[in-house]
């Protein structure tokens, strides 16, 4: 961060906020935590930045140490951005932003559906242990074109972006049906007989999965589709989503 925008504070915090203060600087990091990704990915994780504004972003993020950038072997070849080892510190201060944010009605211009990443968090901020209880399995998540691990052991949860060979359980979907799953109340067998899921593999120990999410926070709002919907202020750092 160029010393014309700094705080000019001595304070950790305002250091802080020099280097990852500045707008979209958080999610860009949020969108990197469960891996590396090409611009353009990044850009699709958050639609509302100028590809400018975003360019920017990753400069000032790489001069600051928090962001690299590196060439995939062959046969993709493609350049990706990746966190460091010291943009990775960031994400427990991602998730304690995500639970304080929780609280927060979202704006009625937000966004009604999350990135894959932010859900993935949004999971995360939300994971409720006692919910959980003695649960102990992995999950595949498939969202469209990425895919997620889900192992729940000792009331914990820990979430990886690839894929499994030994799931529990199967869940493929578009990110917005697993939102309605998880903090939407929706019933999954409704959501396979509608088709808008597929499951494969153990279906009661994914159902006792997707309740492992403190749903405490769920409001009514209309969401343009419909009364009887959902949002709930999920614990993404997003800040809200469509439930």
């Amino acid at each position: 961060m160029s010393g014309s925008r700094s705080y000019g504070d001595l304070c950790g915090i305002a250091r802080a906020l020099d280097v990852v203060g500045e707008r979209w600087a958080l999610l860009m990091v949020r969108e990197l935590v469960f891996g590396p990704k090409r611009f353009v990915d990044l850009h699709r994780g958050m639609s509302g930045v100028s590809h400018n504004v975003l360019s920017q972003r990753l400069r000032e993020l790489e001069d600051s140490g928090v962001v690299a950038r590196r060439v995939l072997g062959p046969p993709a070849g493609a350049r990706v951005y990746e966190l460091t080892p010291r943009g990775r510190e960031l994400e427990p201060v991602l998730l304690a932003l995500g639970r304080w944010g929780s609280s927060i009605l979202p704006a009625s211009t937000s966004a009604t559906e999350l990135s894959t990443d932010a859900l993935a968090f949004a999971l995360k901020t939300t994971f409720a242990p006692a919910a959980a209880g003695d649960l102990c399995g992995r999950y595949q998540v498939r969202l469209g074109s990425d895919a997620f691990s889900a192992e729940v052991a000792d009331g914990r949860l820990h979430i990886a972006r690839g894929e499994i060979s030994d799931a529990a359980a199967t869940i493929t979907c578009a990110v917005h049906v697993l939102q309605d799953l998880v903090f939407g109340g929706r019933d999954l067998d409704a959501a396979v007989h509608a088709a808008d899921a597929t499951v494969t593999g153990d279906t009661s120990t994914l159902r006792r999965f997707l309740r492992c999410f403190d749903d405490s926070r769920k409001v009514e709002a209309e969401t343009g589709r419909g009364d009887a919907d959902l949002t709930v202020v999920s614990g993404g750092p997003s800040g809200g989503s469509r439930g």
